[in-house]
């Protein structure tokens, strides 16, 4: 086999081909853009077919639930933890009942460099690293690999990630045995940025403060909740110096779009139908539903998708508080539970421009238009 895909559009880089080739003869490598994809080695390749047909992409039913999910809203009872969180806490209050049951938790983490890798937690202290958004995407390695191995150990796994690794998750687990303590909770991804423009812009910020980056949070509670502020708070430290925050990548991301991997523009899970058991995210417009329950420090919508989602949505909800609401409020307000978003026409003009002049050039580019 010379391919696991035939265009670019059709591979979400979630690394499940790689993770399932029993003959390891797949590696994921990163393309001009930075975005992971799967290299086939021919001279190990049996040409057994299981990477393709574990593709969350191409599979008929993409892993996805049938059944309509139930929508909540929910917010952490913890004022602390609503301040270290990105909406309104859920991802520790469901994490922390895995760990309750000596359970392990996997989830987007910074390494020291901070790249983006999915990381193992078994400790609330580690858990707490992996509940701040973090706008790339993450490195899979062997999670996958690892989630396999602690299951067949007897623990309890709780999975968060983007809904097409969520799905690659799923495919790769299959029917196992031991699938029953695996619960899988996806986000409602906007898109996904590449990992090559996040080191440049980790450089930048390097050069122009001449420094070394210590820390960096996307969207921090500096700002109030909110989604007009959704695109605010990036914060970063150099060193020992004071916070400060910038905008550029965000503009470049959310703004701009030009940096979003190609499969997202066709992105098979933006519906209500989920790869997952729960599903977690921003409550966009719950101020104007019912304003009683907006709050400065977040407020999550939460999807149950299965009744393994139920059943863990009640083991963690005594650490919330919920409400049961209608689905069309979160359909008139998350447009990633009814549609891909469309690229820029002027996406290829950004790399050929990139590749050509440099970041330097983008950026200052980017700071004469706005």
């Amino acid at each position: 086999m010379k391919a696991v895909y035939l265009k670019k559009e059709d591979c979400c880089g979630c690394s499940a081909c790689c993770s399932v080739c029993p003959q390891q003869a797949i590696i994921m490598k990163p393309d001009e853009e930075g975005f992971l994809y799967p290299e086939i080695e021919e001279a190990y390749c049996v040409d057994c077919g299981c990477c393709t047909d574990i593709c969350p992409l191409t599979v008929d039913g993409n892993y996805k639930e049938t059944s309509k999910p139930d929508f909540y809203v929910a917010r952490h009872k913890s004022p602390a933890v609503l301040r270290q969180s990105t909406s309104g806490g859920a991802f520790t209050a469901i994490s922390e009942a895995v760990l309750q049951q000596n359970g392990v938790v996997y989830g987007a983490d910074y390494d020291e460099n901070f790249r983006v890798r999915h990381r193992r937690a078994q400790t609330r202290e580690q858990c707490e690293r992996l509940r701040i958004s973090k706008y790339v995407q993450s490195d899979m390695g062997d999670t996958y690999a690892r989630i396999k191995a602690d299951l067949r150990a007897g623990f309890t796994v709780l999975f968060t990630g983007t809904p097409c690794q969520a799905a690659g998750l799923r495919g790769y687990i299959g029917d196992s045995s031991f699938a029953d303590r695996l619960y899988v909770c996806d986000l409602i991804c906007h898109s996904i940025p590449s990992p090559l423009i996040w080191e440049e812009y980790k450089r930048l910020l390097e050069r122009e403060n001449d420094g070394k980056l210590v820390s960096v949070q996307f969207r921090s509670k500096k700002h109030a909740w909110s989604r007009e502020n959704s695109n605010k708070g990036f914060v970063f430290r150099i060193d020992n110096g004071p916070e400060q925050e910038d905008d550029r990548f965000y503009q470049l991301f959310f703004g701009a779009g030009t940096i979003t991997r190609l499969s997202c523009s066709k992105c098979r899970f933006t519906d209500i139908h989920r790869a997952s058991d729960l599903t977690i995210a921003d409550y966009w417009g719950i101020e104007k539903y019912s304003p009683d329950w907006y709050d400065p420090l977040g407020v999550s919508v939460i999807l149950v998708n299965s009744p393994k989602g139920a059943e863990l949505f009640e083991q963690c909800r005594d650490e919330m508080v919920t409400e049961e609401r209608p689905m069309e409020e979160s359909l008139a307000e998350q447009k990633r539970l009814r549609e891909p978003g469309q690229l820029p026409e002027n996406r290829s003009l950004f790399w050929e421009e990139y590749r050509r002049f440099g970041f330097d050039y983008i950026i200052e580019k980017l700071t004469r238009i706005k």
